[in-house]
């Protein structure tokens, strides 16, 4: 008899995402008078970037010709994508990372959920608590856990807390505790960001330990102050531990276009049962080339022109709109004395309102018809917290600050 993979019975019940919006979903039908803004999940609302637009539409005329016309294209990405984000992202900073060690994808949350193929499954996993729910749950999936303890949390992991006291950066683990090591900076949900220092101490564990990072760095476009880095790769020693993720989703607007990437220097190496050392890079271009097809070559040009002249203007306007929203969210919760971070290098404002995240949920629903996200479902230190979005208008974000103010 065919048997199910039972590492998925240790799932809670439903994903975060999926558990809000039934919520609202039945708030919605019982008040259809009620409009509804949305502050929690975070996908944008403003449209693709002009020169994105017409790249995209270029891209698809040239299917439409026999002489322009392109089947299948190569899985880790066109040359013209791979080398711009080499230049624009990488050598622009000071990063020594080529075009051939950088995949296209059509997303980092895919990534960062299958990276963790390439890794033994007896890896000791480090990760962050509150934490981007896909880390925990497709390291659980591989089994790589052990059974939920309780509390939101499985056996197997070193939870690394992010509080209050720490300026939600977690501290290093021991010495010798964990081999594969999950980052996000500017972190979600938390919007933290970590300083060249505090980074450079990752590095260095990771060197000494022989541990690897996982680096999410979907929202690094978010980042105004210079001396916060924008890629791990500026810290020296990375490119022996590190593989990061980007993403075009919060860069230029692509959640629905489906872009992103995942960085592998070449010189990135683990060892398998015997000591003997192979290439990362190698381990995920097999993977890659065997379960991917590529990216679509219309969304590749749209997201080649993120990095011409306009194309740099207009995602820089997007993002700075986005956190002008942030800027009237943070500062709207100050002024009802509420703690918080993020906002100002990220689109994400980590609000400390001292009662239970899913009763402060609730009663912004009920009471503002606002949604966000609640702090619990990233995990335990996510208790008494909640995320809120700057993903939308200005005007939704004006008027959802109001209701809000009325509510709380």
């Amino acid at each position: 008899m065919i048997r199910i993979n039972e590492h998925y019975t240790k799932l809670k019940s439903s994903y975060l995402f999926a558990d809000i919006a039934r919520r609202v979903a039945a708030y919605q039908q019982a008040h259809p008078d009620k409009p509804v803004i949305r502050l929690g999940i975070g996908d944008v609302t403003e449209p693709l970037p002009p020169a994105c637009i017409e790249a995209l539409h270029a891209g698809a005329g040239e299917l439409a010709r026999r002489e322009t016309f392109r089947g299948y294209g190569p899985e880790q990405g066109y040359a013209f994508l791979r080398e711009a984000i080499a230049a624009h992202d990488y050598a622009a900073r000071g990063c020594d990372i080529g075009a051939d060690e950088v995949f296209v994808s059509d997303g980092s949350k895919c990534d960062c959920g299958n990276i963790q193929e390439i890794f033994s499954a007896g890896a000791r996993l480090a990760i962050p608590d509150p934490v981007y729910p896909v880390y925990v749950d497709t390291n659980v999936m591989a089994g790589r856990t052990g059974p939920d303890a309780g509390g939101g949390r499985y056996e197997g992991i070193t939870y690394l807390d992010c509080t209050p006291a720490n300026g939600y950066v977690p501290a290093l683990p021991a010495p010798g505790a964990v081999d594969l090591i999950y980052l996000c900076f500017p972190n979600n949900p938390t919007g933290a960001v970590a300083t060249r220092g505090q980074l450079a101490a990752w590095v260095a564990y990771a060197r000494e330990n022989r541990a690897v990072i996982l680096y999410d760095a979907a929202y690094e476009a978010f980042i105004r102050d210079e001396k916060i880095p924008r890629s791990i790769y500026e810290i020296p020693g990375a490119r022996d531990v590190a593989i990061e993720f980007r993403s075009f989703s919060k860069t230029a607007g692509f959640t629905g276009t489906r872009c992103a990437c995942t960085v592998i220097p070449k010189n990135l190496a683990a060892t398998d049962a015997s000591g003997r050392e192979h290439s990362l890079h190698a381990l995920w271009n097999r993977r890659h080339t065997t379960k991917f097809n590529g990216v679509s070559y219309p969304v590749q040009r749209a997201a080649a022109a993120i990095y011409t002249d306009a194309g740099k203007r207009q995602t820089r306007a997007l993002a700075d709109y986005y956190l002008g929203n942030a800027a009237l969210i943070r500062a709207a919760m100050q002024k009802l004395g509420l703690p918080c971070v993020g906002g100002d290098n990220s689109p994400y404002i980590w609000v400390n309102t001292g009662r239970d995240s899913w009763e402060a949920f609730d009663r912004l629903l009920n009471d503002a018809q606002v949604v966000v996200t609640p702090g619990a479902g990233f995990g335990r230190c996510g208790e008494n917290h909640i995320r809120i979005s700057a993903f939308n208008s200005r005007e939704n974000v004006e008027t959802a600050l109001e209701r809000v103010a009325k509510a709380l």
